[in-house]
């Protein structure tokens, strides 16, 4: 039998990877050339940046990849020799990235996962491929059994949302400028490390220091706090835009099919027979200007990266509505996306409320006690006292928030505040059910019920459940599991 052949990654990703490597190395190289002396720092500048383009050539020469019957086989280093196999049948996703340089040349990054829940687990990397071939190798590698000719060109296409430009008005409420603070923080301090320039020579940023230090201590605070609000709400709108332009969810026969990105596009798909559920998530902000996100529970995309970076986003914040509307789209079954849920009795009640004024007794009786015994002053406490309305604010949210419901072979939970999440669950996902109980969850009669599935998260948890109404509950969702674990009365 003929060897199948080994094929290289396209020859274009010659003109794309140095310009990558050189911008990677930029700071490093800017710094060189600030320290160095008597024309040495040029020197050093190149010899640097000769050896980040070639570390970019180099990748492609010593990168080549196999797609077999069985596996896919990728070989790549030059003093350290790897080789990756994967078998496909464990293949569960196939990303498409493509960068703005990589559009332009018509380039697409792939990425080959497997589905394993640890982090350490990137897949398979093709970086890169011509955009065409990507798209079939995508489409092989994700087929899994010979289909039936049809006489349809195409298959036939359900075009289930579309990104709507007056949706961006909820992306300051995302707060992902603050990231990009960060990083853009990080990156100016090691610049000046690096090229060992005084922030004092600036004078744009010495009058900001000053006019700061001559104003009141209650102005200074809120002129920072205005300016920080204004600067992570454009930031957070820019990243809305760079992440999320040109949404579009399609349905075809069998998968479900997302793009999205203005400078870096993505595109991802999920096959529907790995779909085990979907994810409704509303952070705090989000919730208050009654917006959400849309997220797919699948085998194959592992949860908790990210909405902007994670693959199993199925809808971007968005109205509440329109992600209720595309979570039961996706499912085939609306009414668990936005139905009224089973709540969970006062014990449960009163734990919230117990659990908040705990934490505002124990934070005000240690100031209090530092203002008694060291001689604190006595506003930090005084202060504390607030704790008690805001804890009761959250616990009557938390519970009003605490529900369960089970209906048309799906598992419904939610839970939270700051953070309010709800799962829809398939029963025909879930591979076995835990019951725990804390020390205080045992004296209320309570338990948390986790349904243990292999996709998304791998484990979604209704908390502070009646004992007898979780047992109930598990029964009821996957009959004959607890059947060993049972005494069933005559």
């Amino acid at each position: 039998m003929t060897e199948l052949p080994w094929h290289r990654l396209s020859p274009k990703m010659l003109a794309v990877h140095p310009v990558q490597e050189a911008i990677r190395f930029l700071p490093v190289l800017i710094g060189v050339l600030f320290i160095g002396r008597n024309g040495q720092g040029h020197i050093w500048s190149l010899v640097g940046l000769g050896i980040a383009i070639a570390g970019g050539l180099l990748r492609w020469f010593t990168t080549t990849y196999q797609i077999t019957p069985t596996h896919v086989r990728v070989k790549r280093g030059l003093l350290r020799r790897r080789e990756l196999s994967v078998p496909r049948d464990r293949v569960r996703s196939v990303d498409l990235t493509a960068h703005p340089m990589q559009r332009i040349l018509g380039l697409s990054r792939v990425v080959i996962g497997t589905g394993r829940s640890d982090r350490s687990d990137e897949g398979v990397t093709l970086d890169a491929l011509a955009a065409a071939e990507a798209a079939r190798l995508r489409e092989e590698l994700l087929r899994r059994t010979a289909k039936p000719v049809v006489t349809e060109e195409k298959p036939a296409q359900k075009e289930l949302s579309r990104l709507s430009p007056v949706w961006v008005r909820y992306g300051p409420f995302t707060l992902s400028g603050i990231a990009t603070i960060g990083v853009v923080v990080g990156s100016l301090a090691n610049l000046f490390n690096e090229t060992h320039l005084d922030p004092d020579e600036f004078g744009l940023l010495n009058s900001v220091i000053g006019q700061l230090a001559a104003a009141p201590l209650a102005v200074a605070i809120l002129e920072v706090t205005v300016v920080a609000a204004i600067l992570v709400a454009v930031l957070s709108v820019i990243a809305y835009v760079l992440a999320f332009w040109n949404f579009r969810l399609v349905r075809t026969d069998g998968t479900l099919h997302v793009t999205r990105g203005l400078l870096t596009t993505r595109s991802t798909t999920i096959e529907l027979r790995r779909l085990r559920g979907v994810e409704i998530s509303e952070p705090l902000l989000l919730r208050a200007v009654g917006g959400a996100r849309c997220m797919a529970i699948t085998t194959g995309l592992r949860a908790g990266r990210g909405a902007e970076h994670g693959g199993s986003v199925l809808l971007p914040p968005a109205p509440l509505e329109e992600a209720r509307r595309v979570a039961g789209a996706v499912i085939d079954s609306p009414p668990p996306a936005g139905q009224d849920l089973l709540r969970h009795g006062p014990k449960a009640h009163r734990r919230r409320y117990t659990r908040a004024f705990a934490v505002a007794t124990f934070i005000t009786g240690v100031l209090l006690l530092l203002w008694w015994l060291a001689k604190w002053p006595t506003w930090p406490w005084q202060a504390a006292l607030v704790l008690y309305p805001v804890g009761a604010l959250l616990a009557e949210d938390r519970f009003r928030n605490l529900g369960h419901a089970l209906t048309q072979g799906r598992l419904v939970f939610r839970h939270g505040s700051l953070l309010r999440r709800r799962y829809v669950l398939s029963c025909d996902g879930v591979i076995g059910f835990v019951m725990h109980r804390s020390f205080f969850q045992r004296r209320a009669g309570l338990v948390t019920l986790t349904a243990t599935t292999a996709a998304g998260r791998q484990h979604y948890a209704c908390t502070d459940l009646p004992g007898h109404e979780a047992v109930a509950l598990a029964d009821a969702a996957v009959p004959g599991l607890l059947e060993p674990f049972l005494v069933r009365r005559e």
